[in-house]
C-alpha cells in the first residue's frame, strides 16, 4: 500500500507514479501525464508505468524555482 503523507521529500519512494507526482504538485492526474510527456522532465517508462525518480523531480523542482 502506497503511503500518502510524508515528513519529507527523502521519506518519498524512489520511484514516484503519475498520480503521486500529481498529488504532490497539486495538479490533476491528466496534468500529470501530460507534464510527463513533456520534453526535458524526468520520468522513465518501466513495463507498461511512467514513473519519476525522486531525486530527479527534486532537481527538476530546484532547477525552475526562482531564487
Amino acid at each position: 500500500m502506497e503511503k500518502t503523507a510524508y515528513n519529507s521529500f527523502d521519506e518519498m519512494p524512489m520511484f514516484l507514479s503519475v498520480s503521486a507526482v500529481a498529488k504532490l504538485l497539486g495538479i490533476s492526474v491528466s496534468s500529470g501525464y501530460e507534464l510527463m510527456h513533456e520534453k526535458g522532465f524526468p520520468s522513465i517508462k518501466i513495463g507498461g508505468r511512467i514513473v519519476v525518480p525522486r531525486d530527479k523531480l527534486k532537481a527538476w523542482l530546484e532547477a525552475r524555482t526562482a531564487q
